[in-house]
């Protein structure tokens, strides 16, 4: 008797209906119905009552049924172990990170990854946009977090993650005190804001533009830390993403408020050379994409992992 024979006998049970079962194993109805009553002359014993429809088990059957489940159930959990095993993966993954990615958020994914994969590890450096692009393109580095990613000829691109952006300022900034705040009460106020070469000055500066919002650039900087520093003490207030507040706005430093009427975020994504990923490189996007925050459809999402089996 072969587990394919039991798997045939359970998708009867399940679908109550021999032609159904025929159709989910690829094979004749007649071919199910052979297989059921060879296992009934196995057993000594009438499993299906074939003369009530949709079909169902007798008591003999029901128990049978049960146990072929349980069997199977074991069949595959074993399969899987062997197989895990038989492929497990070995090796160092260099991830290259925009510094607003967070400590906290990657340590967690490198946690789980090490849980899952004892003899790989997961070093991740924290860079400039521009360096990281450079890293991963030349080699250094497996997988690139960045915010605003493109694609080009020798690079890939998955979205990973959408940031809303948010209204920063000191506590004791007018606009504090508001609930959310509309774009055109910025119109000249003190603003800190991004190194202009970056490409969220840009995003920022087009969507002020056409808010209506003409604000006093107070000064610039290349990451969020020293932005954040400046706005706390009263320098200028910022747009920011949300997440990278949280810590300063638990411990009451800045106040973050939300946007009326509009709505900007910061996509984060991941990048890599086009060529195949090592193993562990993959298995690792692949944990990072399991608890991807940016909203996809189901179709989108399956579409997404696709083009990633595609590309790897």
């Amino acid at each position: 008797m072969h587990f394919a024979s039991l798997k045939v006998f359970c998708d009867v049970v399940r679908q109550r209906s021999f032609s159904q079962a025929a159709q989910a194993n690829d094979i004749t109805q007649s071919a199910v119905s052979q297989i059921v009553s060879q296992l009934e002359r196995r057993m000594d014993a009438q499993l299906i009552d074939r003369s009530t429809r949709p079909l169902h088990l007798t008591a003999l059957g029901q128990a049978f049924y049960e146990g072929c489940k349980s069997l199977l159930t074991q069949y595959d959990e074993l399969e899987a172990s062997i197989r895990s095993a038989c492929t497990e993966v070995a090796g160092k993954v260099e991830v290259a990170a925009i510094y607003s990615v967070g400590l906290g958020d990657m340590g967690q994914y490198v946690e789980r990854f090490a849980a899952r994969h004892a003899n790989a590890q997961v070093h991740i450096d924290y860079l400039h946009p521009d360096q990281v692009v450079q890293r991963v393109l030349d080699g250094s580095a497996d997988l690139g977090l960045v915010s605003f990613p493109r694609k080009t000829p020798n690079l890939a691109a998955i979205p990973w993650r959408e940031e809303e952006m948010v209204l920063a300022c000191a506590p004791k900034n007018p606009l504090a005190a508001h609930l959310a705040v509309r774009l055109q009460e910025l119109d000249g106020q003190k603003f800190v804001h991004f190194d202009r070469n970056l490409v969220i000055r840009r995003r920022i500066d087009r969507f002020l533009r056409e808010q209506g919002a003409a604000v006093e650039v107070a000064c610039e900087f290349d990451n969020i830390e020293n932005i954040k520093q400046a706005v706390a003490i009263g320098a200028g207030v910022a747009l920011l993403p949300e997440p990278t507040l949280r810590r300063e706005v638990q411990a009451r430093t800045l106040v973050a408020r939300p946007l009326f009427g509009c709505r900007l975020v910061r996509p984060l994504g991941i990048i890599h050379r086009r060529q195949r990923l090592s193993p562990a490189a993959r298995l690792f996007l692949e944990l990072l994409l399991e608890d991807s925050k940016a909203p996809a459809r189901n179709g989108e999402a399956h579409r997404r992992n696709g083009a990633l089996r595609k590309r790897t």
